[in-house]
């Protein structure tokens, strides 16, 4: 049996609002609103029991957002560019700019959303 290292993963945000218009912005795609008790989360578009899921997480309790500790590599298919600019756009400092990786494991670039996280994104070689 294949497993992945992760299975699920939160990014903690001060404003869910706006943390979940930017990333909705970014990727070009809805996410899903739960409140869990006292925490609130914008979930990414996964398929349930097939793949990683993630969310965006506002809660008294979560640590502050920052662009130190774990970082999260998501996936910016299909196009890096594309992403990337939408960052621009949206007034994202960008970190890392577009990396090639070695043997076909595409390209990553790093930036700092709009909660002050740092963030890793990911796209596979054409």
């Amino acid at each position: 049996m294949t497993r992945n290292a992760i299975h699920w993963f939160e990014i903690p945000v001060a404003d869910i609002d706006r943390a979940q218009h930017f990333y909705e912005t970014l990727f070009a795609q809805d996410l899903r609103r739960e409140q869990m008790g006292p925490q609130t989360l914008a979930v990414f578009p996964y398929e349930h029991g097939q793949g990683v899921g993630g969310a965006l997480l506002h809660s008294s309790t979560a640590p502050k957002p920052g662009t130190e500790g774990p970082l999260v590599y998501l996936n910016a298919s299909p196009s890096l560019d594309a992403v990337l600019s939408r960052a621009a756009e949206l007034g994202a400092k960008v970190l890392l700019p577009k990396l090639e990786l070695p043997g076909d494991i595409g390209f990553i670039a790093q930036i700092v959303d709009s909660e002050g996280n740092r963030v890793g994104l990911h796209s596979p070689a054409a």
